[in-house]
């Protein structure tokens, strides 16, 4: 009961996911992604399992068809799911089970995986792919929400709106982008104001912190004279 599209830049190898459902907190429930490994999104009747099974597959090298496949064959729940799956080279995959609400289906093209089940219509999934072949050229994060709010325009989920979370990694180990709107009666658009404020108070901050690579991090004096403010004081855009 969900719309979602996974991805990766094929600038900068980063990968995400962008989602949105009537239900709470679907961002603690659907999306994963990890730095050079790949991302997904596992909706409809969610099966936490395949998150898990599915980074652990995409780890050992194999292509999301591959990982796909092998997910369902051992689930007996399997056509009461939905997957979508981007690896670290682009390769995308989905997987719409025959019993997934309608309307239901998935979009598959070249480093991306639109899907989504209980939906007003088709329109919901054309729009987002339609948004981010327009968005070309584009950050990452900022290609995935204008997806969203694309579908969401155009239709989205058949019962209204609740949720919605954007998630993004680029070489580390945690996300670069983890937000979430839980319950808000227009979560896709609540997600683009806290994108917005993100993109200047969350991610520089956030491309500061110790790697494995960097255990030391970086310093910024702009960025810790900005963070060390009060939130109302600091830029909002």
């Amino acid at each position: 009961m969900t719309f979602s599209i996974v991805a990766r830049c094929p600038d900068t190898g980063m990968l995400g996911v962008a989602i949105s459902t009537a239900i709470p907190a679907v961002g603690a429930l659907c999306p994963a992604a990890a730095a050079g490994v790949g991302a997904l999104s596992s909706q409809a009747w969610v099966n936490p399992r395949l998150r898990l099974d599915g980074l652990a597959a995409l780890r050992k090298g194999r292509a999301a068809r591959d990982v796909v496949e092998t997910l369902l064959a051992d689930d007996p729940g399997r056509e009461e799911r939905q997957l979508g799956i981007v690896d670290a080279h682009g390769h995308a995959a989905a997987f719409t089970g025959a019993d997934c609400v309608p309307w239901q289906g998935h979009l598959v093209g070249d480093g991306y995986a639109i899907q989504g089940n209980m939906l007003v219509g088709a329109d919901t999934l054309t729009a987002m792919e339609g948004a981010w072949h327009e968005q070309r050229g584009a950050d990452l994060a900022d290609r995935l929400v204008a997806s969203l709010e694309a579908g969401q325009s155009a239709g989205g989920d058949l019962r209204g709106r609740q949720s919605a979370a954007l998630l993004v990694v680029d070489r580390a180990e945690h996300p670069l982008v983890d937000l979430r709107v839980d319950e808000h009666v227009d979560p896709v658009r609540e997600l683009r104001r806290i994108w917005l404020v993100a993109q200047v108070q969350l991610v520089p901050f956030v491309r500061l912190l110790p790697t494995r690579e960097h255990p030391a991090g970086g310093k910024d004096e702009v960025v810790t004279e900005m963070i060390m403010r009060p939130p109302g004081e600091r830029p909002a855009r």
